[in-house]
């Protein structure tokens, strides 16, 4: 029975789509580079009603496009492709060891992958306030696994977690200090990401997690940055809520807050409109006024739009000037990581971000960075006193790589359920 591989299906559902990957592991050791997985399925819930699904194996692809009226059943249906049609890979339910769920909100109790019970859903539901277009799809993607499986054990994995260590002096806002105890604190986000792409830097580095100095860009239509020292997170730029920090496909990053008072008080907003429009109609697009995409704002500057141009350079800029800004805490900066679809992809961005660190020694390898597809790797030349990371994210390996943990180190009895 130890010599069993492990099957760990991994669920990451969001507000708009529904993302899952099935890993067959071994139980007697992990992998130290990431795993393709057997499967990987997806939904995409479009504004005009319509559910995307796609899924593939080794050797199959299925796609599927449906009136999308009910999420609950959509998963439930993705799901089922695993054992059913077309891209099968194994008899049923039952031959899933465990099921690693990402939870975007876990506040200030859950620091570590804790399995899920009523209580822990309980807590997932009642921290929806900090996180309402996150934790109720989490919960979502909880429920359809019950829905088909009651037994089979499940383990939530936070993204606030890796935060766990921020010193007070980050996570403490300059309110009065009582707000602290009704939950008013800096929390991060994106902290799965960011876990796996620090600790594959430090391998890629060829050096400890430990004795690095690390800024993590997690850029795509959220943004956010880590700054690692020893080891653990000790800053970051998103807070309260995913509003904060950097300027983002369609949320504002940070803001005169005089802004919105000016605003309810003048009485041009309601607080639902405000949060629609700063979460949904500012950054790139709000600027723009073309997209969120900036594969669209590129198209549109060569065309001639200069809003378009300004969005870029206003992205580019605070993006730069929020990186220095994290030197300080960390006295320095070893490697500076890329990552996330803007991050992986986008070689402007990064040539332009170098540029403007240029006063810290950071110079970038044309040649390199000019890869449409750059793999994991050191975009800086010999000369860059910074070395500079183009990381593909693997938020589901390292769910998958947390259940691996939680199965071997409690000696769980395989396909118990």
């Amino acid at each position: 029975m130890l010599n069993q591989d492990l099957n760990i299906l991994v669920l990451n559902a969001g507000s708009s789509s529904f993302k899952s990957s099935l890993y067959r592991l071994t139980r007697e050791k992990l992998s130290l580079d990431p795993v393709t997985p057997l499967w990987t399925g997806e939904v995409d819930w479009n504004s005009a009603g319509t559910a995307v699904f796609k899924a593939k194996t080794a050797d199959n692809t299925a796609q599927e496009e449906r009136a999308g009226t009910d999420r609950a059943a959509d998963i439930h249906d993705l799901l089922s492709w695993l054992w059913s049609g077309k891209t099968q890979v194994i008899a049923d339910i039952t031959q899933i060891d465990i099921v690693g769920n990402r939870i975007v909100h876990g506040g200030e109790r859950y620091r570590q992958p804790t399995l899920i019970t009523a209580e822990v859903k309980t807590e997932i539901d009642r921290l929806s306030i900090y996180a309402p277009l996150h934790n109720p799809a989490n919960l979502t993607g909880i429920a359809a696994i019950e829905s088909l499986a009651p037994n089979l054990p499940q383990l939530a994995v936070f993204d606030t977690a890796f935060y766990r260590d921020l010193p007070e002096v980050a996570y403490v806002y300059p309110v009065p200090y009582q707000w602290l105890e009704r939950g008013i604190r800096k929390y991060g986000f994106h902290g799965i990401s960011h876990q796996y792409c620090t600790r594959r830097a430090a391998k890629l580095l060829g050096r400890n997690l430990d004795e690095l100095r690390l800024i993590s860009c997690h850029l795509g239509n959220g943004c956010s940055l880590a700054a690692m020292s020893v080891g653990r997170c000790i800053e970051t730029t998103m807070g309260f809520t995913p509003l904060d920090g950097l300027m983002m496909g369609t949320r504002c990053g940070s803001i005169d807050p005089g802004i919105i008072l000016h605003l309810v008080r003048e009485g041009e907003y309601t607080i639902e409109e405000l949060d629609r429009v700063l979460n949904f109609e500012s950054g790139v697009l709000g600027v723009s006024g073309v997209s969120n995409d900036l594969r669209e704002i590129d198209q549109a500057i060569d065309a001639g739009n200069m809003r378009a141009k300004l969005a870029l350079e206003m992205y580019i800029d605070r993006l730069a000037a929020k990186i220095a800004s994290l030197l300080p805490v960390l006295g320095g900066l070893d490697a500076l990581i890329f990552t996330g679809g803007v991050g992986e992809h986008h070689r402007g961005i990064r040539a332009a971000v170098a540029a403007k660190l240029a006063f810290l020694g950071v110079e970038i390898d044309p040649d390199l960075n000019n890869r449409s597809i750059p793999p994991d790797g050191d975009l800086a030349t010999d000369r860059s006193t910074v070395r500079l990371l183009a990381i593909h994210t693997q938020e589901e390996w390292e769910i998958a790589t947390a259940c691996w943990q939680y199965l071997t180190t409690t000696n769980r009895p395989l396909n118990s359920h």
